[in-house]
Formats: C-alpha cells, sequence, structure tokens
C-alpha cells in the first residue's frame, strides 16, 4: 500500500440505533476494515435533526473526502446519497447494510447480516457506477410510484415492513383494498404515453424491492433506463391475480392489465387537476403530481461484490422465507375477496 492510498480519506456516516444498535457495538471492527482497504477513516454518528446525514455527506465531499460510507437502512442510504448527489464532484459511497429490508445492499451483492463482512467488501476494490433517480430536487435510489395502491403504504408501521417488505404495505393496507379507486392519469415516458385509469404507477431503479427480485425482473442497474410498471386495474380480484404472477417469476410484465416498460423519463400528471396524487420516493412521501422524474445514468460510484451480480444485473429469485410471506399475503387477499363475495349473495 503506497503513502497516496493511505492518506484517501473515508467518512463513515451511520444511524447509531439502527439495527438495535449494531453500528455502534461494531465500530471499531468496520472502521478498521475501511482502513484496510486503504482510506484514512473516519465516523459520524447522526442525530435526530432533520437531514443529518445529508448535510453531514454534503458536508465531507466537499471537504474532499474520496469515500462515504453510508451505514443504517434504506433511508440512510437515501439521505447520504441525496447529500452528494447534486455535487459536480461526487466521492465514492459504499453501504453498510444495518436497516430492516435493505434492498439497495441487496442489489448490489452486499452482505447483509454481518456489518463487517460489508465494510470488508469494500476491500475488493470492485464498483459498479449507479444509476440514481432525480424527481424535482430530490434524488432517489430504488423506486418512485404514484396513485390510490400506493397510497396505502404511509399507513404500515415500520415493524410490518420489517417482515414483510415493501408488499407489507399490502397486506396492512388488505382490508383497504375493496375502497381503492382507479385515478386517471397522464404519463409521459420515452417512446410513448399512457393516458387512463390506474392504481398505480411504479418506476424502478433496482429489481429488489422489498426483498422481492421479481417486481422488475429484468431490471439493469446501470442503463440508465428505470423500469415503469403501471397497474391498469383497481379490480380486486385482478390486483390478486397479478401479486400471484410476481411471485411466480415476475410474469405479471406480460399481463394485458400491467403496462412494463423502460425509460429514462417520467412525467406524471393528472387528468383531473381537481384530484390529489400523493408521491412515493423511497417509501416516503416526495411530494403530489404532477411530477417529473430523470433518470441520472451512472451517477454515483458504489463499492459492490461484483462477482457475485449477474453479468446481466438479474440478481437472482425470491428467498425462500420471502416466497412464503408473500404467499401468506396472496392467502389474506383471497379471505377478503371471497368475504366479498358472501356480501354480494
Amino acid at each position: 500500500m503506497n503513502k497516496e492510498q493511505i492518506m484517501r480519506k473515508a467518512r463513515l456516516i451511520y444511524n447509531p440505533v439502527s439495527g438495535k444498535e449494531i453500528m455502534r457495538n461494531n465500530l471499531a471492527d468496520i472502521l478498521d476494515a475501511i482502513e484496510k482497504a486503504g482510506y484514512e477513516a473516519s465516523a459520524f454518528a447522526t442525530t435526530p435533526e432533520p437531514d443529518s446525514a445529508k448535510n453531514e455527506a454534503t458536508r465531507a465531499a466537499k471537504a474532499g473526502f474520496e469515500l462515504v460510507v453510508a451505514a443504517g437502512g434504506d433511508g440512510t442510504i437515501n439521505e447520504v446519497v441525496n447529500g452528494i448527489a447534486g455535487l459536480k464532484k461526487r466521492p465514492k459511497m459504499a453501504i453498510i447494510p444495518a436497516g430492516t429490508t435493505n434492498d439497495y445492499a441487496r442489489a448490489l451483492k452486499v452482505p447483509r447480516s454481518n456489518v463487517k463482512a460489508a465494510a470488508e467488501v469494500i476491500q475488493k476494490q470492485q464498483t459498479v457506477k449507479m444509476d440514481i433517480g432525480k424527481a424535482a430536487d430530490t434524488y432517489f435510489i430504488n423506486i418512485a410510484a404514484g396513485g390510490s395502491l400506493t397510497e396505502l403504504t404511509y399507513e404500515v408501521p415500520s415493524e410490518l415492513k420489517s417482515i414483510f417488505g415493501y408488499l407489507a404495505y399490502l397486506a396492512k393496507g388488505a382490508e383497504m383494498l375493496p375502497r381503492i379507486k382507479p385515478t386517471k392519469m397522464r404519463l409521459v415516458y420515452e417512446g410513448g404515453e399512457y393516458e387512463g385509469n390506474a392504481s398505480m404507477f411504479f418506476l424502478g431503479l433496482t429489481n429488489s424491492i422489498g426483498g422481492f427480485e421479481t417486481i422488475a425482473p429484468d431490471a439493469k442497474l446501470d442503463d440508465g433506463k428505470f423500469s415503469l410498471i403501471v397497474v391498469k386495474t383497481a379490480n380486486l380480484f385482478e390486483i390478486v391475480r397479478l401479486i400471484t404472477l410476481v411471485l411466480n417469476g415476475g410474469k405479471h410484465v406480460n399481463d394485458s392489465k400491467v403496462l412494463y416498460v423502460k425509460t429514462s423519463f417520467l412525467d406524471a400528471s393528472l387528468i383531473d387537476t381537481d384530484k390529489k396524487m400523493m408521491i412515493n420516493l423511497d417509501g416516503e412521501y416526495g411530494g403530489d403530481a404532477p411530477m417529473s422524474f430523470e433518470n441520472l445514468h451512472q451517477h454515483i460510484e458504489f463499492y459492490a461484490n461484483t462477482d457475485e451480480i449477474d453479468d446481466n444485473a438479474i440478481l437472482g429469485t425470491v428467498d425462500p422465507e420471502e416466497k412464503e410471506a408473500g404467499i401468506e399475503l396472496v392467502k389474506e387477499f383471497e379471505k377478503i375477496k371471497d368475504e366479498d363475495l358472501d356480501q354480494d349473495e
């Protein structure tokens, strides 16, 4: 290791309460792993103040740190990305998952159950220049979505998210599904336009969403394209069928009730301007439509375990436990469907 390598600086930005304080308890080992990768490492513990991680990421980047390591859940990673994405000179990033779903770690094949092993990925010196999304002045790393089906997400408690991941939103909102109404929306994307009823539009940057890898089955990490999914129905029976197809290898993308295309941008608006459509960015409320989304091609370079990433960036199948959770979810929907039929009779 030469002198120049030793002098490279890395800033670890970590959430001290993520994963039952797993970061705090392993801080020395993590910093040691980063230093063995050739960086002079220091740490910053986030605080409850708004934008704590974001502000520190901006400060570190402007101070000349060559690497920023985000440690925590996907929310912490999103905040750090928002701290550096708008800068002309952006440091490399690495992630240490210590949250619940850890979609981004799954996409980059970073170990999700051992924070020290996750830090050691940096030592492999393998990186991917990742696409990220931009919506107005906010950046997102994994998803953007809108529509009445998506709005169920805001009522899901965090403990339920940790069990089911993204589809837990539907588990919590199962009793609300019969009340889901179609939204008349206009979606302008690369090479086309959709105008009509839909219960949800969904933009994905990776194929790992809530722990499931079949929602956007052929998503690539660095091709400059979103995976756009439009669910063109609000009918309970058809939504249950589509979820079943998701669990059955991502076959929903070929269904007539789904629009599935690749696009570098999206302009989303409502046909009825008196209505409101909330936008979800990486699982959190991000404002209201109309909104434009842009794919920033290969915008941030992340350390990744590229030996384990498929050459075509098709990252595998659903873990058995997650598939079982999805099957239980479909059963819950079926119960509701049967109850509705009984009431109709």
